[in-house]
């Protein structure tokens, strides 16, 4: 009964990061496109979580921290982009 269960909760991730897929291409904005990349990376998190539950191994856990890490500096990158203009500050000698 489990294993149904997290079967078909790989199959609803996989169906969430085909949507934010098609955010991604059709984003009115590059604000949309951000969130959609986010949502990818959450979902990949959980799918990947699930994934090791289902082989019952702990293998993959390394995987969901970089993902969680990446995921987070390129939230905090667009961030600054969108306050600022640029990711690098640029010192410039006048």
């Amino acid at each position: 009964m489990i294993n149904i269960i997290l079967t078909i909760s790989l199959s609803l991730f996989c169906l969430a990061i085909l949507l934010a897929l098609y955010r991604i291409i059709r984003g009115p904005s590059m604000p949309d496109r951000v969130v959609a990349l986010d949502m990818i990376g959450v979902n990949l998190i959980s799918g990947v979580a699930v994934f090791s539950v289902v082989l019952n191994t702990h293998a993959y856990l390394e995987v969901i921290l970089i993902v969680g890490i990446l995921a987070f500096i390129s939230t905090i990158a667009f961030a600054r982009f969108v306050e600022r203009g640029d990711i690098v500050e640029h010192k410039r000698d006048y």
